[in-house]
């Protein structure tokens, strides 16, 4: 699967609009650009993402989170979680984010996103500068201790097939744009390097 399966959507021709993602962008007050948050589950990535949003719309910008557990329940509803599986539910939100930063809009996202290879095509799908990548790097015995769902337990038991960081692997970012020791750092810290970072890259 991945980027590479074939288009079906024959007989289709993309419409240039008139109202570019620049003049959207002039009409926001600041650039758009998407914030990807990845790391294993239990690091932190939705809690920090909706805290970084919840900042940034404080300071008057255009945001949306997609957040992995929603959009499983809504766009890739029909996706389990094999390796293709996995690979095509980031497909799909590779594709929604492209759409809403045309919109002039900052998407954050809280992924695992366990494969390097699937951020990476992200990353190259768009402009240089557009896909920020930020690590929640937080060590498997924190996250496990921070899993009210049971799910690490349940995976350690062989109830959960391909789970990341049990029976599936994770590929840690190796040139992310910011890593976060999410299992040191307070939230509160986290969100300040984020915004930080951001603050430069989305002004006009």
């Amino acid at each position: 699967m991945g980027n590479d399966i074939p288009n079906k959507s024959t007989n289709t021709v993309r419409h240039r609009a008139t109202v570019t993602r620049r003049r959207r962008e002039k009409l926001n007050g600041h650039k758009s650009g998407i914030v990807w948050f990845t790391g294993l589950s239990g690091s932190g990535k939705s809690t920090l993402a909706h805290a970084v949003e919840e900042k940034l719309h404080q300071l008057d910008y255009r945001t949306y989170v997609f957040d992995g557990d929603n959009v499983r329940n809504g766009l890739c509803g029909d996706l389990g979680f094999s390796q293709e599986d996995r690979e095509e539910n980031i497909r799909r939100i590779g594709e929604m984010v492209k759409l809403f930063i045309d919109a002039g809009v900052v998407a954050l996202t809280a992924f695992i996103s366990p494969f390097r290879s699937d951020r990476d095509k992200i990353r190259k799908q768009v402009a240089e500068g557009d896909f920020i990548e930020v690590y929640c790097e937080c060590p498997l015995e924190i996250c496990e201790s921070r899993d009210v769902k049971g799910l690490y337990q349940r995976a350690r038991k062989g109830e959960i097939r391909d789970f990341t960081g049990i029976s599936s692997p994770y590929e840690e970012p190796e040139s992310p744009e910011l890593v976060l020791k999410t299992g040191e750092q307070s939230l509160e810290e986290c969100v300040e390097e984020v915004i930080s970072y951001l603050k430069p890259l989305l002004s006009r």
